[in-house]
């Protein structure tokens, strides 16, 4: 059965891989990229993979807060019901650590941006939709004051903290909506070749086929349709815990009041 899923950062590493995946199997996918030329030659490859498959295009700088939200009213505008969202989207070093509203700019595209994308889509999501965000193996005990770009962090603090974040309210929202839809966290696994990794630690990195393939799996496949709330480490290969401060219902309350100020 045809599927349509919102693929955030779909320009290039996992997001790209996973779109092709996705384009093979003969979805119907929502493809986001920031820079318009990029998209444009992203939704072409894909395209070409399947003809069955439908594609269509949304640009959006994610570290802008007001074009995540019209990306979802655009997305609103076109669809009355989606299936799956994936948030892929995912900034670890830039020249600029601030967004012109202040944010720290990793929170903000691997935060602060998927939350506000999410909540407003909420009502095009069935009760056995999901939502896959992508966490990481780096995660560290986030400074609800960093998510507002004080202090500015490190690249590494920074990464670890938002990845901890969307771990956070992953769970926070699993819990919000029991009856579904399903909200996991993913660890893609660790140094995989993306652009990102390539930039962070100067190393190739391993195949973004095993990134891709656990996406694919967790939008997809049996396996998650009952894992709402929890995450899947896969550089373990299965459901794991995340750092501490997830299970500490206080920290995870600071960073919801923190991201609802965004909505």
């Amino acid at each position: 059965m045809q599927k349509t899923l919102l693929l955030t950062g779909a320009t290039d590493g996992i997001g790209l891989e996973t779109a092709k995946k996705l384009a093979l199997q003969g979805h119907h996918i929502l493809m986001h990229g920031r820079n318009e030329a990029k998209l444009k030659a992203a939704v072409e490859e894909v395209a070409a993979l399947n003809r069955n498959a439908k594609i269509e295009s949304y640009v959006a700088d994610l570290s802008v807060l007001s074009e995540v939200s019209q990306l979802a009213t655009q997305v609103s505008e076109m669809h009355g019901k989606l299936d799956v969202i994936i948030n892929n989207a995912g900034v670890f070093a830039t020249p600029n650590t601030l967004t012109n509203d202040g944010l720290d700019v990793r929170f903000a595209v691997n935060t602060i941006a998927p939350y506000i994308l999410t909540r407003q889509l909420l009502p095009l999501l069935n009760s056995d939709g999901r939502v896959v965000n992508l966490s990481s193996a780096a995660q560290a005990p986030v400074d609800v004051q960093a998510m507002v770009g004080r202090p500015v962090l490190s690249d590494n603090d920074a990464y670890a903290q938002s990845k901890l974040a969307i771990t956070m309210w992953t769970q926070a929202m699993a819990a919000e909506y029991p009856s579904g839809p399903v909200f996991v966290a993913v660890n893609p696994a660790s140094f995989l070749g993306s652009k990102m990794v390539k930039e962070a630690y100067g190393v190739a990195g391993n195949d973004l086929n095993i990134g891709a393939d656990i996406l694919v799996r967790a939008a997809l496949a049996d396996q998650f349709e009952n894992a709402s709330g929890l995450y899947f480490d896969n550089d373990i290969g299965k459901f794991a815990k995340p750092h501490n401060d997830a299970q500490n219902t206080e920290k995870v309350a600071a960073v919801i009041s923190a991201l609802d100020h965004y909505l």
